[in-house]
């Protein structure tokens, strides 16, 4: 797997998680709220499987 998720959009999308996952354990939102492992994983694993499909590629190119 090739890291295809930049900083900022890592950095987005484990916060979105943790307070998707936060809120649900809180019992804010409910279970809907787990889907926050998702943004979680890709942010921690730097890889998004739907980027490639979408040809988007957040991360700075070496030149």
């Amino acid at each position: 797997m090739k890291a295809n998720v930049g900083t900022i959009d890592r950095s987005l999308r484990i916060a979105a998680g943790l307070i998707l996952i936060g809120l649900s354990l809180s019992g804010a939102i409910g279970l809907w709220g787990w889907i926050g492992v998702v943004p979680l994983a890709t942010g921690l694993f730097r890889f998004c499987p739907a980027y490639p499909l979408l040809g988007i590629n957040t991360c700075k190119r070496k030149t």
